[in-house]
């Protein structure tokens, strides 16, 4: 591919994220950076040191709708914005899908013996929604689609870190553009999120990110340009490190998990006691998806009592 990387700040402990201008048929920018100022001058600054200029983008194409990637699509409006159709639902952000997002939300919590106190901080996101565009998609992308202008570089579907998530494979050098399905320092984050179907059926959001990973292997791809970080060129290596990882975690959380049962908060405060506090959506989401594996792997059973989820080994 003929790419060339922009590195852009943003306001996360996860830092600063890459966007990435590849040159073909078509002039297309992969991801875009939170909607904040510092951000729009870093984009400004890379596709000037390319040799362009804002307005000569044709296309945005999202890998996923996380506001850190899809800030800046109204920083270019003569340009088709592509993504999954997912993200339409955060660029648009409409009253009733917003509505349908807080009640999801606050089901999930209620069955996760979340207290009332903590629910308004993670449900409303407020801040993180202001670093959205509004540039609604132009048009939708999926599993199988050939990026337009780019011949020979196909979306390959992979959620877990979000339902959106799309991965860019270019089959003539095997390289990939992948998101944020695989970093170089740290394991992106299985997120709880509204299903696409938009129905209150939670996906598993674990066991889709390892389904995903796996996909990943099996494409033996010799280079991964990350979401975040450095790319990547010992690919297999890392996912097996990161799959060895959550096999690890697994160990540790059935530890707790016994014959009395326990809540999904009660879980998340053994496992993540130093964090759990300042990061409970983070922490209740990964505590919960280690709990799915668990279940798939038959060890752990799930129930609702009193309209709780409860956890007990088997």
């Amino acid at each position: 591919m003929n790419i060339h990387k922009i590195i852009i700040p943003t306001p996360y402990p996860i830092g600063d994220v890459n966007a990435f201008l590849v040159k073909g048929d078509q002039l297309s920018l992969f991801d875009v950076g939170p909607k904040t100022e510092v951000a729009l001058d870093a984009l400004n600054k890379g596709i000037n040191e390319a040799g362009y200029k804002l307005e000569d983008i044709e296309q945005v194409v999202l890998t996923h709708h996380h506001p850190d990637h899809a800030g800046w699509v109204d920083a270019f409006p003569k340009a088709d914005i592509l993504g999954h159709e997912y993200n339409d639902h955060f660029l648009r952000r409409e009253p009733e899908f917003m509505s349908y997002r807080t009640n999801f939300y606050r089901n999930q919590l209620s069955l996760q013996a979340v207290p009332e106190k903590y629910l308004e901080k993670i449900v409303e996101s407020k801040e993180a929604l202001k670093l959205y565009g509004s540039t609604p998609l132009t048009k939708f992308i999926g599993d199988g689609d050939e990026v337009p202008g780019h011949p020979g570089l196909r979306a390959i579907y992979t959620p877990g870190h979000a339902q959106s998530h799309l991965i860019f494979l270019d089959e003539s050098t095997n390289e990939v553009i992948g998101g944020d399905l695989l970093l170089d320092k740290v394991a992106a984050n299985p997120l709880v999120e509204p299903p696409t179907d938009l129905s209150n059926r939670r996906p598993k959001a674990l066991i889709q990110q390892q389904e995903s990973l796996k996909l990943l292997r099996e494409l033996n791809v010799s280079k991964v340009y990350a979401g975040h970080g450095e790319e990547i060129v010992e690919v297999n290596d890392l996912i097996d490190k990161r799959l060895d990882k959550d096999q690890l975690r697994l160990k540790q959380l059935i530890k707790h998990v016994v014959n009395t049962p326990k809540t999904v908060i009660e879980l998340t405060m053994d496992l993540y006691p130093a964090h759990y506090r300042a990061e409970l959506g983070l922490t209740l989401s990964k505590t919960l998806g280690y709990l799915d594996c668990l279940v798939r792997d038959g060890l752990v059973s799930e129930e609702i009592v009193n309209g709780v989820i409860v956890y007990t080994r088997n």
